[in-house]
């Protein structure tokens, strides 16, 4: 074999190594980092929405019952219940996404980050390529790849007995 090839040959072991090294490290971090992106925005608008323990605040009640409204089949559509809209809004902006910082039902709190995401395209259409276009990637992300290595979904599923597994046959 030539001097050259077994020099190429070494190169792309040594661009083969990187690439491991980028892929082991990326699978600890991007899903937690993930989960703090698509976390941190449906949780900053969350805490906007609340005047004091379980109250919501006039402004989050006057944009329900007034501002926001549906785009669908070329016309704009009051929301319905508005009142309780907002309660259910307000509450999952905050509990879906500290269930994402803490990686708990990871893909469950992501699934309902996604659903939101697609109302408020409903009631903001002109937001999709500026805003929820990402969210639902990274919520889809979070789906697909899952919680990672440092979440509590990890730490439950490492800890439990699968039939089978050698610690259910003891």
């Amino acid at each position: 074999m030539s001097p050259r090839l077994v020099s190429l040959g070494g190169a792309a072991a040594a661009v083969r190594h990187a690439l491991s090294r980028m892929e082991t490290l990326a699978r600890w971090i991007a899903p937690p980092v993930l989960r703090v992106a698509l976390a941190l925005p449906f949780l900053r608008s969350g805490l906007t929405r609340w005047d004091g323990f379980l109250s919501l605040s006039p402004a989050t009640l006057f944009l329900f019952e007034n501002q926001f409204k549906l785009h669908v089949f070329g016309g704009e559509y009051a929301l319905a219940a508005p009142d309780q809209l907002a309660w259910l809004t307000a509450c999952a902006e905050i509990a879906l996404p500290a269930l994402l910082l803490a990686g708990f039902a990871t893909r469950i709190a992501a699934f309902g980050l996604l659903l939101m995401t697609a109302v408020i395209q409903l009631v903001f259409p002109d937001g999709w390529a500026n805003f929820h276009l990402y969210w639902a990637a990274m919520a889809m992300g979070i789906i697909a790849v899952g919680p990672g290595a440092i979440s509590i979904d990890h730490w439950i599923a490492k800890g439990t007995v699968r039939p089978g597994s050698p610690r259910a046959q003891r």
